[in-house]
C-alpha cells in the first residue's frame, strides 16, 4: 500500500472503557499506548441509551437513535401489548459513512458493525454482526465471499454463544476462539482488498466484561479475591493491543487510524424488577400473580387496570397504557404528561436494599433526540447511575434481585466509550475532552476531503 490517496482505518472495541485503557492499563498496552502519544484521544460520550444498538450505528451515521428510529436491540413495531421486534440492517435508513464513500467511488470493507445482518450492497465487501443467526445465513457481500471466509476458518463465529454462563473456562476458551477466526478473516481482507476506508468491530472485550467483571473489581458485591480470572479482563486487551500492531503493518503513511468504543462498562450492582416495582405501586395490574420467576411475556396482565409496564435490559423502558393509542388504553391523552412525570418522580427517588438513595435517572425521548421517528419508549431509565440493570420479569418477591434473569453477568455499560485519533500528517498531541460517538463519522469524511453532511449532528474531532 504506497499510492498517497487517503484512506481510514477504523478499530473498533466493542465497551471498551476509558478508565481501564487509559487510567489503569495504558502502559501495558504498547500499541495503543504508541497511537495514543502520537495523536489525540478521550473519553467518547455514547448514545441514549447506552448500548450496542444503537451506540455503533448512531456513531456511523452521525445521527441519533430517535433519528434512526431503534432504540436498543428490541423495539415496538407497532402499540399492541408485546410485540417486540429485533432490530436489524433493514431498520437503517440514514447512510453510513461506508455508504456516502461509495458514492463518491471509494471501496470499504466492513466488519461486525452492528446491526448489519441481513447484509445490505456497499462499494467493497461487508461481513456482518454479532446478529447473524448463523453461518446457515448469507452473511456476506458479495455473496462470494462467504465461502472465502469459510475455506479460512471453517465456521466463522459471529458471537459467542451462551455467554451468560457460570462455566467460566468455556466462557474464554469460546471469545479466545471467536478471536482467533475473526482476526485471521480481518487480517487476510486488510491485505487482499483494494480499500479506502477499513472497519471493524471486535465483540469479545465486551463479552470479558460481563463474563469477569467480578473478578477484577474488588468493589463488585459477588468479588472473588484472588480469583485464577482476576487479570483475565487485562490479558484479553493485551491480546487485543498485540492485535492491533499486526493490523498497523498494512496501513502506511497516509492512513489516519481511528480506536473507538460505543460505550464504557461499570461493574452491576444488580438487577431493579421494574414490572415487579409498577405492580407494588398500583400500577401494573394482574389477573393472576406469577408463580415463580416468569418472563413478563407470560405473566396474565389484566390491560384494562394497567397504567404502564416495562421492559429488562441493560436500561429500562416504560410504556404507557394510553387511551387512543394501546388497544385497552386506561391513560387519558391529557393525563400522559402528568402520569408520566409521577412515575419518572418516585423511580428517581427510589432507594437501594440498604435504603441509601439509588441515582436513577429517568430521560424522556422527546426531550433528547433531535426527532423520535418509529415507536419510542415513554421514558428510558437509567437505575442507580447504570449500576442496577432493568429487570422485565415478575416474581421475584422484591423489586430488587441480585441474580440476572438472563444468566450471570456481572456488569454494566457506563455512558463513556473512548477514542485515539492518530493521523501521521497531524501534530496535535494530548487528550481532548466534550466529544461524543456522532463526531466520529464527521472526521473520517474529513480524513477523505470530502464535504461534511449538513444534517450530521456531530463535529469533527480535532
Amino acid at each position: 500500500m504506497t499510492d498517497n490517496k487517503p484512506k481510514v482505518l477504523v478499530i473498533g472495541l466493542d465497551c471498551a472503557d476509558p478508565f481501564l485503557l487509559f487510567d489503569q492499563w495504558l502502559d501495558e498496552l504498547p500499541t495503543l499506548k504508541a497511537l495514543a502519544r502520537g495523536g489525540v484521544w478521550g473519553r467518547l460520550q455514547s448514545s441514549t441509551p447506552c448500548i450496542t444498538v444503537p451506540a455503533w450505528m448512531s456513531m456511523m451515521t452521525s445521527k441519533d437513535p430517535g433519528q434512526l428510529g431503534f432504540y436498543g436491540f428490541r423495539n415496538r413495531g407497532d402499540y399492541s401489548y408485546k410485540d417486540m421486534s429485533f432490530a436489524t440492517s433493514l431498520m437503517v435508513k440514514e447512510p453510513t459513512v461506508w455508504d456516502i464513500l461509495g458514492r463518491a467511488g471509494k471501496r470499504s470493507t466492513v466488519i461486525g458493525v452492528p446491526p448489519s445482518y441481513p447484509p445490505k450492497p456497499i462499494n467493497g465487501h461487508l461481513i456482518t454482526c454479532f446478529l447473524t443467526p448463523g453461518t446457515e445465513n448469507e452473511f456476506t457481500y458479495p455473496t462470494s465471499l462467504k465461502a472465502e471466509v469459510q475455506a479460512l476458518v471453517g465456521d466463522y463465529m459471529f458471537d459467542v454463544k451462551d455467554y451468560r454462563t457460570d462455566d467460566k473456562e468455556y466462557l474464554l476458551q469460546q471469545i479466545g476462539e471467536m478471536n482467533t477466526r475473526r482476526h485471521k478473516v480481518m487480517m487476510h481482507l486488510l491485505k487482499k482488498q483494494d480499500w479506502d476506508f477499513f472497519m471493524f468491530v471486535e465483540m469479545g472485550i465486551d463479552r470479558m466484561h460481563h463474563g469477569f467483571w467480578r473478578y477484577m473489581d474488588a468493589t463488585h458485591i459477588k468479588h472473588e479475591p484472588n480469583s485464577r480470572y482476576r487479570n483475565a479482563i487485562k490479558d484479553y486487551y493485551k491480546r487485543i493491543d498485540a492485535q492491533i500492531a499486526d493490523v498497523l503493518t498494512q496501513v502506511d503513511d497516509n492512513t489516519t487510524v481511528l480506536v473507538v468504543s460505543d460505550h464504557g462498562a461499570k461493574r452491576m450492582d444488580g438487577g431493579l424488577c421494574l414490572n415487579e416495582w409498577l405492580w407494588q405501586q398500583g400500577y401494573l395490574t394482574l389477573k393472576t400473580p406469577p408463580q415463580g420467576v416468569t418472563p413478563f411475556e407470560k405473566c396474565a396482565v389484566d390491560w384494562s387496570k394497567t397504567i404502564a409496564w416495562g421492559a429488562g435490559g441493560y436500561y429500562g423502558r416504560l410504556f404507557l397504557n394510553v387511551q387512543g393509542r394501546e388497544a385497552q388504553g386506561v391513560v387519558p391523552a391529557a393525563d400522559f404528561e402528568k402520569v408520566r412525570a409521577e412515575i419518572a418522580a418516585k423511580l428517581e427517588a427510589m432507594c437501594d436494599h440498604t435504603g441509601k438513595p439509588m441515582g436513577t435517572k429517568c430521560l424522556i425521548p422527546q426531550h433528547v433526540y433531535k426527532e423520535c421517528r418509529n415507536i419510542p419508549p415513554d421514558l428510558i431509565v437509567y437505575f442507580g447511575n447504570l449500576y442496577w440493570r432493568s429487570v422485565g420479569s415478575m416474581g421475584h418477591g422484591s423489586p430488587y434481585t441480585f441474580s440476572n434473569d438472563t444468566g450471570p453477568d456481572d456488569a454494566n455499560h457506563a455512558e463513556h466509550g473512548l477514542f485515539i485519533l492518530y493521523d501521521p500528517k497531524q501534530t496535535r498531541r494530548g487528550e481532548l475532552v466534550g466529544h461524543q460517538l456522532m463526531d466520529v463519522a464527521p472526521t473520517i469524511l474529513q480524513a477523505f476531503g470530502m464535504a461534511i453532511p449538513a444534517d450530521m449532528q456531530g463535529r469533527v474531532i480535532a
